[in-house]
């Protein structure tokens, strides 16, 4: 976990219906708990247009998914760009009955973790992966996202 002078975040509502839901100081809060480093990382969040058309340019999928992972730097600075998708994390949060800010700090968590080269392509990178989003929400007080 890092301090908040380590992480450089801009923080952008293309969709403002979040604004009010997701503060800055949470969204710092729940990145430190994720990097292991210092940061510049950009978090914005779109419509649902858009997040599908960022998707279809960058990974060839047709359709808006929840967060987008830009990694440009693993070290010794983490530089990356997390777009998160309004809608989708709006209907993901009432699928799952939970409240938009606990979804989004996992998301926020998942997209920090693969700016600094984590990843879930196999099943032994995603059980770590999975262990470690567990145990940095849980570190904050947040829900297993992996609970069965």
């Amino acid at each position: 976990m890092i301090r908040r002078a380590d992480l450089q975040l801009s923080l952008q509502f293309a969709d403002p219906t979040l604004r009010a839901l997701l503060p800055r100081h949470s969204v710092q809060r729940w990145l430190c708990a994720a990097l292991d480093a210092p940061a510049e990382i950009t978090v914005r969040f779109v419509g649902d247009a858009e997040g599908r058309q960022l998707n279809h340019d960058f990974r060839g999928k047709d359709y808006a998914t929840n967060v987008l992972t830009f990694d440009y730097q693993h070290a010794p600075v983490v530089v990356a760009d997390l777009v998160l998708s309004a809608g989708v994390l709006q209907r993901e949060a009432a699928d799952l009955g939970l409240p938009v800010a606990d979804h989004a700090a996992h998301l926020l968590v998942h997209g920090a973790l693969h700016a600094q080269g984590f990843d879930h392509e196999d099943d032994a990178e995603a059980e770590a992966m999975e262990a470690r989003e567990t145990a940095i929400l849980r570190g904050l007080g947040l829900h297993d996202p992996y609970a069965r």
